[in-house]
């Protein structure tokens, strides 16, 4: 299945929880229960896209658990185990100037200060202290290394350029 240009995941459903329906979501948002603030969501399961209302949840410990509309039975809830949950880029928040969501990041050339293409974002990964960009070599590249480059706005990030759909970064292609 391809990805809906107008949708972004932000969590996934990793089990049930409980006997009634209930589901353990692993959560994207920043903060964890912020993934309760969208009561519509699609579930791609297996390449299919399943529309889902959210009837309620709360934190659970370290997970957050919801119930969804019509899911009431532990058999059927754990049907939807593994699905990534997905909503409507159109409902999230608008950031301030500067802060960006990591799908926007994705795709970016990214550049040195010296205009030296080291590749494109291809994910970021979450690694507690800072967020790292995956950045992959593209065609245009110096060479066809993969570089894990920390995202530290005004530190190494010196500009994120959406228009251009361009990263300029102050990092050694060495590393």
């Amino acid at each position: 299945m391809t990805q809906n240009s107008q949708e972004t995941v932000i969590g996934r459903i990793t089990s049930v929880f409980g006997v009634k329906g209930w589901l353990k979501v692993f959560s994207y948002t920043d903060p964890k229960e912020g993934i309760l603030n969208y009561p519509d969501w699609t579930l791609d399961l297996d390449g299919r896209c399943i529309p889902v209302k959210l009837e309620e949840g709360r934190r659970q410990g370290q997970a957050i658990v919801v119930r969804l509309k019509g899911i009431d039975d532990r058999e059927l809830a754990r049907t939807y185990c593994g699905a990534e949950v997905r909503v409507s880029r159109a409902e999230l928040p608008e950031l301030p100037e500067g802060e960006f969501y990591w799908f926007q990041l994705e795709g970016l050339e990214v550049v040195t200060v010296e205009d030296e293409c080291l590749g494109k974002v291809h994910h970021l990964i979450e690694t507690g202290s800072n967020d790292v960009l995956v950045v992959q070599a593209t065609t245009g590249s110096i060479d066809q290394r993969e570089r894990l480059i920390p995202y530290l706005p005004d530190q190494v990030v010196q500009k994120v350029d959406l228009a251009a759909k361009r990263m300029v970064v102050d990092w050694d292609p060495e590393f």
